[in-house]
């Protein structure tokens, strides 16, 4: 058994001068996607991510209630963020257009799945999902997460670790359709923190609010003693996310 470990550790091919210059490049592709988006988003603050399924169709219950969140918030004065792609991602997009303010679309270039909706104001193109991410969190103001599989509870996780390790400022993280959520919140609550592995107050992170106009006046309450700017302390934190 030893042996054939150990054939095989040395079937392995020496580095390629090729491949590593080629890697070595990807830095500035990286560099590229970070500028562009610093540049294009640094102007729409206040914004609200909002995040959920690729694929909800259009006639679903969750995609018209995603797209009466994003219409509530743009009249309301947020600019809407989503990923670009179709499902509540276009839901969120399209409320958006129909208020005032402007409709933001991170899109990410994927195997399938993936393709750009028609309601983005200002489209970014990534091809790496941890620039994409600083994108999200970066200049937002809130996080709506509507139901969702993996990329939704991603993101989600993305926001709540970095909130409670501090990485990041606090912000309303609101979770959208109870039937939906609650599950995973009772997860959270009888396990998590029953192990240990997180404490009770980190569970207060989290809102659970269905109503377009609900969500609205949170965002609002939650800064009613603070401003959405970031203050000097908080951007400091955020310029090493």
């Amino acid at each position: 058994m030893q042996e054939n470990k150990e054939r095989k550790l040395r079937r392995l091919n020496p580095v390629n001068d090729a491949a590593l210059i080629r890697e070595s490049w990807k830095i500035f592709q990286i560099m590229a996607e970070f500028v562009e988006g610093f540049e294009k988003l640094a102007r729409i603050k206040p914004s609200v991510s909002i995040f959920g399924s690729a694929r909800t169709d259009p006639e679903h219950k969750y995609y018209k209630k995603a797209e009466a969140i994003a219409k509530a918030l743009s009249d309301a004065g947020f600019s809407v963020v989503s990923g670009g792609g179709p499902g509540i991602m276009e839901a969120a997009n399209k409320g958006a257009q129909q208020g005032k303010s402007p409709s933001i679309g991170l899109n990410i270039q994927l195997p399938h799945e993936q393709s750009s909706n028609d309601y983005q104001d200002i489209g970014l193109n990534f091809r790496h999902f941890f620039s994409r991410k600083v994108m999200f969190v970066k200049y937002a103001s809130a996080y709506v997460v509507c139901p969702g599989g993996f990329g939704t509870l991603d993101e989600m996780a993305e926001i709540l670790t970095l909130v409670q390790t501090g990485k990041t400022r606090n912000i309303p993280i609101i979770l959208v359709h109870k039937p939906f959520w609650q599950g995973l919140l009772d997860w959270f609550k009888n396990t998590l923190v029953e192990e240990g592995t997180i404490d009770a107050d980190d569970l207060n992170l989290l809102l659970l609010i269905d109503k377009p106009e609900d969500i609205v006046q949170a965002i609002f309450d939650f800064y009613e003693d603070r401003d959405f700017e970031p203050s000097e302390e908080e951007q400091e934190v955020l310029s090493h996310l």
